[in-house]
């Protein structure tokens, strides 16, 4: 089963609140990218956000550009009905996230949660990390976060790669700069701990060639 078919089949057999990942509010995303772009204009993307509640959050807060990616369509689609109008107010993006033609330097904030850890080959995170690195404007900041040492090995039937918050770091490369560490108990819907860890950075591509 190709990728796609993979999570169009997750999406049209389960409720979002019946996803591992699924919290009513992502409150940590949410702390750090107030922190990190207290500007309600900038520009957002979040990855992999096709059922997550974090736009809905993020317009409520009054951010004014905000974009979802997602390899489902079916989840952007379970999105788009959630928020009603306020989809307009909402650019979508479906595909790859790995291959995705994102725009050069457009985006002041990217967020993953949980998607970066699904991507257990090099060539996988090396082709993630060269859309980071082209996408986001210099200075601009990245929050990902992965299930970490302690977290689950395998999610929605496939094997992910856990992280601990150095080694998330260290993926990144040095043109990442480290703003912040999170560790994340996360319950489940069916009451099993996850642990999570986030990075926070700052994009600054002159930091990698000293």
């Amino acid at each position: 089963m190709s990728s796609v078919a993979h999570w169009e089949n997750i999406y049209r057999t389960r409720s979002a609140d019946q996803l591992s990942w699924y919290r009513p509010h992502l409150e940590t995303s949410l702390r750090l990218i107030g922190e990190s772009q207290p500007d309600r204009d900038g520009r957002i993307i979040d990855v992999g956000g096709g059922e997550s509640t974090l736009v809905d959050d993020l317009l409520s807060a009054g951010y004014s550009h905000v974009e979802v990616l997602d390899l489902s369509a079916t989840a952007l689609e379970f999105c788009r009905r959630r928020l009603g109008e306020d989809a307009a107010r909402v650019r979508w993006h479906c595909g790859d996230v790995t291959r995705y033609a994102f725009e050069p330097a457009s985006f002041d904030l990217w967020h993953d949660r949980a998607v970066f850890h699904f991507l257990t080959g090099s060539a996988e995170r090396a082709a993630y990390l060269r859309q980071v690195a082209h996408s986001v404007k210099p200075g601009g900041h990245v929050i990902v976060a992965t299930f970490g040492p302690e977290g689950p090995t395998r999610c929605s039937g496939l094997p992910v790669r856990r992280y601990g918050a150095q080694q998330l770091h260290d993926e990144f490369g040095a043109q990442f700069e480290l703003i912040e560490q999170v560790v994340e108990r996360h319950p489940t819907p069916g009451g099993v701990m996850q642990q999570f860890i986030y990075c926070l950075c700052r994009f600054a591509p002159q930091a990698g060639h000293r």
